[in-house]
């Protein structure tokens, strides 16, 4: 309960360091005080647009109210986490998209990273699965390893038609029922409040259990809703934490001016380095608990900017590819290419002040230099100085890197994270006047697909794939 403590609150803030991106540090790479500068009123005027937009279901900007909305939902939810932990010996989400990365990245950052392979009572808890694919192999193991019956799954779609999820709870159903079990005793769903195939089976069933998927948060934006909250506080996670982080990073953003405000100066630097041709932001978390996170930020980046017209209808195919990276893992791959590959790339760090451990490194093998240097360091010094070492060999090389510098991880300092990123990606969309929270480019293939397994109603499309040339043999070989 730190969180409730103004002093505390300050010692967990998340902070931006960008001097890497500056010409002081880069030289004629980096950006001038005056360049930055002339993003001042751009800045200023997506900023503008962000806070008077705020909470606007229809704009699908419900999801900047989040930390201050749900008070009834969290005592709701946790008191149903309880009865979960209780009464069930696994808890699996079935979902795709947003409803499936958020989950896992919190379980990720914020639990055991062997979880499921401690005995029950370390994990207080039941083991967690996400199925977030409909790979059939994926299915198989996942059966090979629960006992339907005595699994709670948490069904997320807000409109009950999303064709993978809808896949997966079929299988569910179809096993629930042969084990003579109730659905409405193993099942919970989060969907939309009053319409769409959940809320109708549910009705069928006598009430299933459901939560709402708020109108005006979008799936990628749904980590702080129910969506993502159920899962945490099944997990044991600090819920109300979370939450509470996401507030305090809206007060700190709550600035028009970009040099005060972390969320709005993080779209400036990725914006302007866009401009300049940096078509790829690398998201490289030193932290294993973290390695998630960057997933979840790559959905949110990439579906959010990659568009091919304004909002006033001019085309524009804007967009940056995000990559995830792992330090120190993927300094022995990846940062081969960052370094001396072309200059097109932004290296956005994650980097922890403190490690939930330290893990001492004991002396030996002290005739031989190369290993014994590393006696009586700790884990934690080395994975730091990595860090600081790879954030200098880019910047020596004229790369653009800059650093989130997070005190230590828990569910306040990852609120934080979320909340920072999901204003950021506004922001950005806002400056670069695009749609930031619809992805009409994902419909092609929904449609494809529904042709292809002979949905009603996409008979002209089936034609359409139909009438596609034949493939030539001389490029098949």
């Amino acid at each position: 309960m730190g969180y409730k403590t103004r002093e505390w609150r300050n010692s967990m803030r998340v902070t931006l360091d960008y001097n890497n991106m500056t010409e002081k540090f880069l030289g004629d790479k980096g950006f001038t005080d005056a360049q930055l500068s002339r993003y001042a009123s751009k800045a200023n005027e997506a900023f503008r647009y962000v806070k008077e937009n705020r909470g606007k279901d229809e704009l699908y900007m419900g999801w900047t109210e989040l930390p201050y909305n749900q008070k009834e939902i969290v005592a709701d939810i946790q008191q149903t986490a309880r009865e979960i932990r209780k009464n069930f010996q696994y808890f699996v989400v079935l979902g795709i998209g947003g409803s499936a990365l958020g989950p896992i990245m919190a379980f990720n950052a914020l639990c055991h990273l062997h979880y499921n392979d401690l005995p029950k009572f370390k994990r207080k808890g039941p083991k967690f699965y996400v199925e977030d694919n409909v790979d059939p192999v994926r299915m198989r193991d996942l059966l090979d390893v629960i006992e339907p019956e005595k699994t709670c799954f948490n069904v997320v779609s807000k409109s009950g038609a999303t064709s993978e999820t809808m896949t997966q709870y079929l299988i569910i159903l179809d096993l629930l029922t042969k084990a003579g079990v109730n659905v409405k005793d193993n099942v919970i769903f989060t969907t939309d409040e009053k319409k769409g195939n959940l809320k109708k089976i549910s009705d069928e069933c006598g009430g299933i259990k459901s939560y709402v998927l708020p109108d005006g948060v979008g799936g990628r934006f749904s980590q702080l809703c129910p969506v993502g909250l159920l899962p945490a506080a099944v997990l044991g996670i600090d819920i109300v934490g979370l939450l509470a982080g996401a507030a305090y990073m809206d007060s700190i953003c709550n600035k028009p001016m970009m040099r005060h405000n972390p969320a709005l100066m993080c779209a400036v630097l990725q914006v302007a380095a866009m401009e300049q041709g940096k078509n790829v932001g690398v998201m490289m978390p030193y932290s294993d608990n973290l390695k998630y996170l960057a997933d979840w930020y790559c959905q949110l980046w990439a579906e959010s900017l990659g568009k091919n017209e304004t909002l006033d209808g001019k085309p524009c195919n804007y967009g940056q590819t995000p990559v995830k990276s792992l330090g120190v893992t993927d300094q022995h791959s990846q940062v081969q290419l960052y370094t001396e590959g072309p200059y097109d790339k932004v290296v956005t760090f994650l980097s922890l002040k403190k490690y939930a451990c330290e893990m001492p490194i004991p002396h030996g093998c002290e005739n031989i230099p190369d290993v014994a240097f590393l006696g009586g360091h700790t884990m934690e010094e080395l994975i730091q100085a990595e860090n600081a070492a790879t954030a200098y060999a880019l910047t020596k090389a004229g790369r653009m890197n800059y650093t989130l510098w997070i005190p230590e991880l828990n569910a306040f300092t990852l609120g934080q994270l979320l909340f920072l990123f999901e204003l950021q990606t506004a922001y950005a969309g806002a400056m670069l006047n695009i749609n930031t929270f619809n992805q009409p480019g994902v419909e092609e293939g929904k449609k494809a697909t529904f042709a292809l397994l002979g949905k009603a109603g996409y008979a002209e499309k089936k034609k359409e794939l139909d009438s596609l040339p034949e493939k030539d043999e001389k490029c098949i070989i």
